[in-house]
């Protein structure tokens, strides 16, 4: 090997120690996997409650639509909260084992970047319920969700920026096709998220190493 070549290979080396120490690489799939999952439990339980109570309602048994949203908006917490602790305890895990800290600079860019567009879409979605535009809903969380993703990409793995305009896509498709949040919700917040989850184990931790 003469001088060039190993002043070549020096010189991809200190580039790939910068991209790292820039990025939060330490995604796990397998969180993506846990929040998809959850998010699939989530929306069959919403099934579950809604059948519940429209039977109810065709019987003639009392049954309020304020405890039907209260019930609904338990399982939308319960739900979130799982596919977080799920997430952060994969994540926590992955990052240990990579010897990288879980709240580093690059991972407080990510939760930045990621925060800034769901705070904007959680007050739109909050007004859109205000106004009674419920079939808006859907579609708006899709769409600030991949907006929140690809903004958060440039400090993480690359398959984040393609997995937010997916959910973008999704989400978009939606607003022509309403009264069907459900099923979008399941393909965007579920599936999505298991098909990129799987992506990113594959790629970069079935072999237990970092290829970044």
């Amino acid at each position: 090997m003469d001088a060039r070549q190993q002043s070549l290979q020096e010189l991809q080396q200190i580039k790939k120690m910068m991209e790292r120490s820039s990025k939060f690489s330490s995604l796990s799939g397998l969180s993506g996997i846990a929040a998809g999952v959850c998010a699939l439990v989530g929306i069959w339980l919403v099934v579950q409650t809604i059948a519940k109570w429209k039977q109810d309602h065709l019987k003639n048994i009392y049954a309020p639509e304020d405890e039907l949203a209260k019930q609904l908006l338990v399982i939308a917490i319960v739900t979130f909260m799982a596919a977080a602790i799920f997430s952060f305890i994969f994540i926590f895990l992955r990052c240990k084992k990579l010897g990288i800290p879980v709240l580093g600079r690059s991972a407080r860019r990510v939760i930045i970047n990621i925060a800034i567009p769901l705070f904007a879409g959680a007050l739109f979605i909050f007004r859109l319920s205000t106004l009674g535009t419920y079939e808006l809903i859907a579609p708006a969380c899709l769409i600030f969700y991949g907006i929140a993703l690809v903004n958060a990409s440039k400090y993480t793995l690359d398959e984040i920026r393609y997995m937010g305009l997916t959910e973008l896509v999704i989400g978009i498709i939606n607003l022509w096709i309403l009264g069907y949040g459900l099923i979008f919700w399941g393909i965007g917040f579920g599936l999505v998220h298991i098909i990129y989850g799987v992506i990113i184990w594959w790629k970069y931790e079935r072999n237990q190493t970092e290829t970044l």
